[in-house]
């Protein structure tokens, strides 16, 4: 089984997000189970959203305590919570962020942070500054999880017309953005 956390504030799309990652691996054959945790309920207050996935039915519903994967979208919080907490030994973080100078924890042997600038892609892309799309082909090109492909059918399900395009390029323009920090 493969566990992804998502980190956000309440409003950032942290559920959009764990749902088109849910339904992706759905799309390669996968059973995905993709779930809000709520702290305070109002905007802006932090929270998480989680995403299991096996080849076999998820029946696991408690939050993800060590999680393979994370996907941090407003790096703010990691000033006052451990984003990294229980990362697995292999594991990889996707942050939202353009700040090469970011103060990340001290990573363990095998573990991975790669930095994207999501917010910067969405607003060329988007018109707004949502990262996710941005950060979900970040993860696609981080962790080869995904085809950047099935994360396409995946937007593909969730968005109409122009709100399609840009998600796709947003998403194809995260993916390029890490395949180039791995290449070079």
């Amino acid at each position: 089984m493969k566990e992804i956390r998502i980190h956000a504030r309440a409003g950032q799309g942290a559920i959009t997000t764990a749902s088109l990652l849910g339904y992706a691996y759905f799309l390669k054959g996968m059973y995905p189970y993709a779930v809000p945790h709520f702290g305070a309920a109002r905007m802006g207050a932090p929270m998480n959203a989680f995403v299991r996935v096996d080849s076999k039915p998820v029946r696991l519903r408690s939050q993800i305590y060590e999680p393979d994967y994370v996907i941090i979208v407003d790096p703010t919080l990691m000033r006052g919570f451990n984003c990294f907490s229980g990362l697995k030994e292999n594991g990889t973080a996707i942050i939202n962020s353009k700040e090469e100078n970011l103060e990340l924890p001290k990573l363990k042997p095998g573990q991975k942070a790669f930095l994207v600038p999501a917010n910067e892609i969405a607003l060329k892309t988007i018109g707004r500054p949502l990262g996710n799309t941005a950060l979900l082909g970040g993860f696609c090109a981080a962790t080869n999880e995904l085809s950047l492909d099935v994360l396409f059918e995946a937007i593909k399900k969730r968005f109409a017309d122009k709100i399609q395009e840009v998600n796709i390029e947003a998403a194809k323009q995260g993916f390029e953005f890490i395949k180039n920090k791995i290449k070079g």
